[in-house]
């Protein structure tokens, strides 16, 4: 099975792009939810919301909807393993956890964030930390493009996050490797003028092409081979080009099933 949606949801900018112009900030993710049946939700990655946050969410979404967590800030960019704070993540996210919509938690690490024995152990104490809770591990750096890598990944039941990202060193390869459930893949867009924040401009401003779209479909397929559940997110935020890029992709492997 394979399933789409963006990364996030309450943006400004989508009004009148994808969300109706007179939409209340909180009628968003009821919307959403009529197009979609998963989303990633961001903004645990600053700061982590009260349990009521996630109970208030779940509640505007249908049985059969899903969520993907973004892991804080402190456990992927500042390096904390703090048993204290992913317990306090993990009690955050047990509304959508009871409710049986909780998939995973995505974990995005920085450019920075190279490979090297200090990082594999953070990994493996951040799998600790997460105990069972199925773990996504998205690496910005090129370093991690390495066979061992993928079975340490394997072997930790971390999933590993194929990635769509513009064609500069040091980056990701579009290269997709199952080494743990789900299947995941996320789309950046190709903005390489904007990537390095050089030109003031928003990194994520790309709208994708029918073509560029086309070119994942062989990858999708190979991965959804072996995984039993393989999940698509767009981060193309900008203006609502995460959900047109979505229903293309949607539209894409319809034509191509």
């Amino acid at each position: 099975m394979i399933r789409i949606g963006t990364s996030g949801y309450s943006f400004d900018d989508w009004v009148g792009n994808f969300y109706p112009s007179n939409i209340r900030k909180g009628d968003m993710l009821s919307h959403y939810a009529k197009q979609f049946k998963v989303v990633e939700v961001n903004s645990s990655y600053y700061r982590i919301p009260h349990p009521a946050v996630f109970h208030q969410m779940e509640k505007k979404t249908g049985p059969d909807f899903e969520f993907f967590v973004k892991a804080n800030k402190t456990m992927t960019h500042e390096g904390s393993t703090d048993r204290a704070l992913y317990q306090k993540f993990m009690d955050s996210c047990r509304p959508l956890i009871e409710a049986g919509k909780f998939r995973g938690i995505l974990a995005q690490f920085a450019w920075g964030f190279k490979h090297g024995e200090k990082n594999l152990d953070h990994l493996k104490r951040m799998r600790e930390n997460f105990a069972d809770t199925p773990l996504v591990v998205e690496f910005r750096n090129d370093s991690w493009m390495k066979d061992e890598v993928f079975s340490f990944l394997e072997a930790e039941r971390i999933s590993f996050c194929a990635v769509d990202e513009p064609n500069l060193k040091g980056l990701l390869p579009p290269v997709v490797k199952f080494t743990a459930e789900p299947g995941y893949v996320r789309f950046h867009g190709r903005n390489a003028k904007n990537w390095w924040g050089r030109s003031g401009g928003d990194r994520y401003d790309y709208d994708y092409s029918e073509k560029e779209l086309e070119e994942w479909l062989g990858k999708i397929a190979e991965l959804a081979e072996k995984a039993r559940k393989t999940y698509l997110f767009f981060n193309n935020c900008h203006a609502g080009q995460a959900a047109r890029s979505a229903k293309l992709m949607e539209r894409l492997l319809s034509l191509e099933t």
